[in-house]
């Protein structure tokens, strides 16, 4: 007997995303995957910006390249697509009319970007005032950069990430690192659902929804979690360390006969585990390294010490005896490693999902792992405007020729 799957734990919550690029679809698709039903508004003939952010592109059944980017990929699965031109008076009253039946929006338009055609929050509550309104920007809806565009690596600088990433001063190819995906962006996703899941909660008290304002640069700062601790309660400006870690020794790469490895201490105890799997005992004894305070003050030496001897064995030895010991070590894997990781081909981290333009789409799955209500799979990122019939008829009742009037009129 098929097994029925449950309901997701956001079934019967509707959310209108006007969105696009990363952060904002990065929250939609979250809302998605845990049962909302989210319908992705997008510019008629063009669509999300990150449609065109290839190549790769997605290859069809035949291994053609198809229009579906691999980036626009990454956050938009479950959800569907309604081209609608809100500079239309038309299109944006299909937009009012569509917010009136949701439970969220989502937006990422420039502060007051959407209040020239009525679809700001305050215009937007009159008719829906269980409405919780998520506007996604780079600096908020005030202060002195509230008018500015932000953008994740320029908030990455900005929000004092990138004073942190990177080689120290000094050591060779020093300077100033990005991180290597738009994890402002990604963390400001992750802000704002947990935001509209609060929000939410609350309504469902009072029957009110309200305005969720998020900005890339206070997520980025509020991210920055021990570092800006050490310096707001230590006073000390913190600096770029490369793979070292500013509170705890040893805690970063070291070189190996092949290659390297992450040892990761965490405690005194593991300190002296790893000591023994080095062959070097001693060195937990000696007052200089005897605790972690000691050990971040003699930094420099015992690292010279550490790596003289990892140098000694392959990392895959090196990762065996440690892991044998109890102390916390790794590889350091590509993707194509990643994604061969027996552990994480177990954990279900790659999915596939039947694609309307043929064959199948690789993504990455939720990491959520719920017990009653589970991730849900249900649709892969839609095409462009792929559902605007479906939508328009099932949330507003318009008919078939209602739509194709628009469509004439280039609304949708």
């Amino acid at each position: 007997m098929e097994k029925t799957l449950s309901k997701g734990a956001l079934d019967g919550v509707r959310v209108l995303d006007l969105s696009r690029v990363l952060a904002g679809p990065w929250a939609s698709q979250l809302l998605a995957d845990l049962g909302a039903e989210v319908v992705k508004i997008e510019r008629p003939r063009t669509g999300d910006d990150t449609r065109a952010w290839g190549p790769p592109w997605l290859p069809d059944a035949n291994g053609d390249a198809t229009a579906e980017s691999a980036y626009y990929l990454c956050a938009n699965r479950n959800k569907q697509s309604v081209t609608v031109d809100i500079s239309q008076p038309e299109g944006q009253e299909l937009i009012k009319r569509m917010a009136a039946q949701a439970d969220v929006l989502v937006e990422n338009f420039k502060v007051g970007g959407l209040r020239q055609y009525g679809l700001d929050y305050e215009a937007l509550k009159e008719a829906n005032p269980r409405l919780v309104y998520c506007s996604i920007t780079g600096f908020g809806q005030d202060g002195p950069y509230s008018s500015r565009a932000g953008y994740d690596f320029l908030i990455q600088g900005m929000g004092g990430l990138m004073s942190l990433t990177g080689r120290a001063d000094g050591a060779e190819g020093a300077g100033p690192i990005k991180v290597g995906v738009a994890l402002t962006d990604v963390m400001t996703g992750l802000y704002a659902t947990v935001g509209i899941l609060a929000a939410l909660a609350r309504r469902d008290r009072t029957g009110e929804g309200q305005h969720v304002d998020l900005a890339l640069l206070d997520v980025q700062i509020a991210s920055l979690a021990n570092q800006a601790s050490n310096y707001l309660v230590g006073g000390t400006v913190p600096q770029r360390l490369g793979n070292s870690h500013p509170n705890i020794v040893p805690y970063q790469e070291f070189p190996t006969a092949d290659g390297y490895m992450i040892i990761a201490v965490g405690n005194d105890g593991q300190f002296r585990k790893c000591c023994e799997v080095l062959g070097r005992p001693e060195w937990a004894k000696d007052e200089n390294f005897l605790t972690n305070p000691r050990r971040v003050k003699n930094r420099a030496a015992l690292v010279a010490m550490i790596e003289s001897a990892t140098r000694q064995r392959t990392t895959t030895e090196w990762v065996e005896a440690m892991e044998s010991a109890g102390v916390p070590c790794g590889f350091i894997n590509n993707l194509a490693e990643v994604f061969r990781d027996p552990h994480v081909q177990e954990r279900g981290m790659r999915i596939e999902m039947p694609h309307s333009e043929g064959g199948n789409v690789s993504m990455v799955a939720n990491p959520i792992k719920m017990s009653a209500s589970p991730v849900q799979y249900r649709n892969a990122p839609p095409t462009l405007g792929q559902h605007t019939y479906d939508v328009l008829q099932g949330w507003l009742g318009m008919s078939a020729d209602d739509v194709d009037a628009l469509r004439e009129a280039k609304v949708v």
